[in-house]
């Protein structure tokens, strides 16, 4: 049973209203190996297609030999502030059957987007903020990590402590299409009548 305070008007939840995608974080803050394994393991506790769960992660905090091996691989852009995060997270799906062409699961970027988006929000929590990006040489790692054909890596996630705030840093916002515009289609309760 959830122990979440239900408001009489529903709203978002604050770590969501929060999330921001940071372009600089504290180069100080540490992450522990608990807070690390509770990253992982929310986003181990994700919902999947078929419980397929097809998702892995490979974890460099700042100053291991993990991370050095990662860091490498950034392209220009995300060099500049990627390597001062707590910890980046290499996200990989799984794309196929082992030693096939045959597609392992249609939902397999989708359900690794869900074990993400979990684990920033578990980051959230525990007051570590989170940059998701796609700005490196995915080749490269996949290589350096002798990652299987049956693995994709898709995207990276930066987590740490931000050092600005939503809108400080040029580049960075939290401006979004309103409710209407990303609402395909939708009848109100109010207009059933």
């Amino acid at each position: 049973m959830s122990t979440c305070t239900i408001p009489v008007v529903p709203e978002v939840h604050p770590a969501v209203r929060r999330r921001h995608s940071p372009m600089v974080f504290e180069p100080g803050a540490m992450i522990s190996d608990a807070e690390l394994d509770t990253l992982l393991d929310a986003a181990r506790l994700a919902p999947s297609a078929g419980n397929s769960q097809p998702w892995a992660f490979i974890a460099g905090r700042r100053g291991d030999a993990v991370h050095a091996r990662i860091v490498r691989h950034l392209a220009g852009s995300s060099a500049r502030w990627a390597p001062d995060a707590s910890v980046i997270v290499v996200n990989l799906a799984r794309v196929s059957l082992e030693d096939s062409d045959d597609v392992y699961s249609d939902f397999a970027h989708y359900d690794l987007g869900q074990a993400v988006a979990t684990m920033t929000l578990q980051a959230l929590s525990i007051g570590f903020d989170a940059h998701q990006f796609r700005a490196f040489d995915r080749e490269a790692v996949e290589a350096e990590f002798d990652v299987p054909r049956d693995w994709e890596i898709t995207t990276m996630t930066a987590f740490g402590i931000a050092a600005h705030a939503p809108g400080e840093v040029v580049g960075v916002s939290r401006e979004r299409r309103d409710r209407d515009d990303v609402t395909w289609a939708r009848v109100r309760v109010d207009e059933r009548g």
